[in-house]
């Protein structure tokens, strides 16, 4: 048990993600949905703004190419972290899959979640998902709406929080 209050403090650091200054944002997009896309984004950036992190963002036509998305920048060693030199500490994934009459909303929720965490997983990656599965848009706008109270912005508090993780890991591998 030596050393668990060590870490105390930095573990507190974790719930305001101070760990995480100057990280850099890959934000993957499928606005499938135009109206509900824009209010996540918007409530993505204002958090990425207010936490002073950068970010990029790409557009990609819907949920399933989420995940090939993030899968070709870790091919291209632009995330990961097997890679100290990557250009993005992180990413955010945000879109919309909305149920439908058929079985599609099944498949396109089950593969463009179990695929994007796959890739995370795989390589390490800090993410935080905002894919909205839900039954309406309606239901959809109330999730994606309220600025950094939306499910854009918890998203990127998520991958903040596992960024500050991922460099409080790295500098106990240094000790």
């Amino acid at each position: 048990m030596a050393g668990r209050s060590k870490r105390s403090a930095e573990t507190s650091e974790l719930l305001g993600t101070p760990g995480s200054q100057g990280a850099h944002i890959l934000i993957i997009e499928a606005p499938y949905y135009e109206a509900v896309s824009e209010e996540l984004a918007a409530g993505a950036i204002a958090e990425l703004d207010a936490a002073q992190a950068t970010y990029e963002r790409i557009v990609v036509p819907g949920a399933l190419e989420i995940p090939q998305a993030l899968a070709q920048a870790v091919k291209a060693d632009l995330i990961g972290s097997d890679d100290a030199s990557a250009r993005f500490d992180g990413c955010v994934a945000l879109g919309c899959v909305i149920r439908g009459e058929t079985s599609h909303y099944d498949i396109v929720c089950n593969n463009a979640n179990h695929w994007l965490m796959q890739v995370a997983l795989a390589n390490a990656i800090p993410l935080g998902n905002a894919i909205l599965t839900v039954d309406t848009e309606a239901q959809a706008l109330e999730r994606a709406r309220g600025g950094r109270k939306g499910k854009g912005a918890d998203a990127v508090r998520a991958c903040l929080a596992l960024i500050a993780l991922e460099r409080v890991f790295a500098s106990e591998e240094g000790e």
